[in-house]
């Protein structure tokens, strides 16, 4: 997620000897103690952008987010034509999901310093991401705003054209709006449809999948249109 600086400091042989120590908890993966020397470090050399980059880095690997951005931004007004800020501050927001704020930062970096690769693949990587978003979330929108009955509308006038007021047809109806607002909310959530369907006849076993015969869709609206014909020959 990130690594730490190795900078020069201001405030003398004690900051860099517990910057110097942050660095080393940090590459070996102890972020906690790292965060806990770069903190010290601070409080010797409040000015200086390079501890803060170094926590917000630890903080990032601890998943300290907010904390994370705080330093960042922190980094950012004490050296604002410093990439590394801005990077952080990229990196940070992708964690948190921000993609479109993190491009902005990752960009910002890439001014600065228009030779890193590093950027440059953070800037794509994100381009990609981004554009994954949106179209997820479009289609997430199309499938949750289905109003199945509704979108049968043009069916449901033409069955009581044909049928008037023969309940049947309703219950018809009504049982194909279910069903295919079963399999419109089984897409959504699994990306599948499952074309079977469950008859539980007896209300007092509620296993369905015990008690319940398992027919496919066609063969239970050919059962419907049975029940419609022998209703309507009564």
């Amino acid at each position: 997620m990130g690594e730490a600086e190795v900078g020069s400091g201001k405030g003398g042989s004690e900051e860099m000897s517990l910057k110097d120590k942050g660095n080393e908890f940090f590459k070996a993966g102890n972020y906690l103690k790292a965060a806990a020397l770069y903190t010290q470090a601070i409080k010797q050399d409040p000015s200086n952008p390079t501890l803060y980059s170094n926590r917000a880095a630890a903080f990032l690997n601890l998943a300290k987010l907010n904390k994370a951005l705080t330093d960042a931004e922190t980094t950012i007004t004490l050296n604002p034509q410093w990439e590394k800020g801005y990077f952080r501050k990229g990196c940070i927001l992708e964690a948190m999901e921000r993609y479109d704020d993190a491009l902005a930062a990752f960009r910002i970096a890439l001014q600065y310093n228009p030779q890193s690769a590093e950027v440059s693949r953070k800037i794509k990587r994100l381009c990609r991401l981004a554009k994954d978003k949106k179209r997820a979330q479009e289609v997430q929108n199309l499938r949750s705003n289905v109003d199945m009955a509704k979108s049968l509308e043009t069916l449901k006038s033409e069955m009581s054209e044909k049928y008037g007021a023969e309940d049947c047809w309703k219950d018809m109806f009504y049982f194909l709006v279910e069903r295919m607002e079963t399999a419109v909310k089984s897409w959504h959530e699994t990306s599948n449809v499952d074309p079977r369907v469950y008859f539980l006849l007896d209300k007092e076993k509620t296993q369905t999948d015990k008690y319940a015969p398992v027919v496919n869709i066609d063969k239970v609206l050919d059962f419907q249109n049975y029940l419609m014909y022998i209703t309507t020959k009564s």
